[in-house]
């Protein structure tokens, strides 16, 4: 009996044991940012947002293509334009530099998302596609793609009906080329710029173009390098705005200076320098 009753104290022992070493290895996470009491951790630091970011580095990095009047070099190789002035005005607003990078339009939401740039700030329209892979800012302008070609045919292309045979030279990645994927025109060639689209109907090698209806207003017609060319048909209406990263509160930061900007009549200003004061979007 003795035997019986040592080996049953034995037992109670052993799970006893188990049971406080169970007790003394268990723990309590800690909620993010806090500590566990009768720890010796230091709260997690708060998350780096985006315009802390921009502030840390001094500098406002902008995706742009060469894209008259929006953003294109002057004669001693500056970058200017109403996109590029904004966006220098708005990045003093913030006390840092602007630096602007020619990117390839079609990788703009790549770029954005790798930071080789923070912006991507050239006559973007907001489209379902950008709007669901950048945060953006509210429209600041308005526009529309239009249908270029020589002047000597313009006028045999009035319509929509009347571009079916015609070879198309857009833009990559533009609403310019969703608009003729829209139309069904299915004879286009993607090259890099606007401008290129240009250079292609004027060469001959493509019989029309589709691009910003600003571009066009700026870059064709009488007393321009293409006053050979004119625009005929109005494809669609559209608004620009500017883009950053997914979640980013420098868009929320735009939105705040484009008010003030506007309110001071600064907006309307740099507008009126490159004839666009028709189409700014009243704040």
């Amino acid at each position: 009996m003795k035997k019986i009753i040592s080996l049953l104290l034995a037992v109670f022992m052993a799970v006893g044991m188990v049971g406080l070493c169970a007790s003394c290895g268990s723990s309590t996470t800690a909620a993010p940012g806090t500590t566990t009491p009768g720890t010796s951790g230091t709260p997690s630091a708060p998350a780096q947002t985006d315009l802390d970011y921009v502030k840390s580095k001094g500098k406002l990095v902008v995706g742009i293509t060469d894209f008259a009047p929006m953003d294109y070099q002057d004669k001693d190789g500056n970058w200017i334009g109403f996109d590029a002035d904004m966006a220098k005005a708005f990045a003093e607003s913030l006390g840092v530099s602007v630096e602007f990078i020619e990117i390839d339009w079609d990788n703009k939401i790549l770029e954005l998302d790798s930071k080789s740039i923070d912006a991507v700030w050239n006559g973007m329209t907001l489209t379902d596609e950008v709007l669901n892979s950048m945060e953006c800012s509210k429209p600041y302008c308005k526009n529309a793609q239009v249908v270029v070609v020589k002047s000597e045919v313009a006028d045999q292309y009035q319509d929509v009906e009347s571009l079916s045979d015609l070879a198309f030279a857009v833009e990559a990645g533009s609403a310019g080329e969703s608009a003729v994927k829209d139309l069904g025109l299915e004879d286009y060639t993607a090259v890099p710029t606007q401008a290129d689209a240009l250079m292609n109907v004027a060469a001959g090698t493509a019989d029309a173009c589709v691009i910003d209806l600003l571009m066009a207003g700026a870059m064709i017609g009488e007393g321009t390098s293409y006053d050979q060319l004119t625009y005929t048909v109005s494809l669609t209406e559209e608004n620009y705005g500017v883009g950053f990263r997914k979640g980013s509160d420098l868009a929320a930061a735009f939105n705040e200076f484009y008010a003030a900007a506007f309110a001071d009549g600064t907006v309307e200003e740099i507008a009126t320098t490159y004839r666009m004061q028709d189409s700014i979007v009243a704040e």
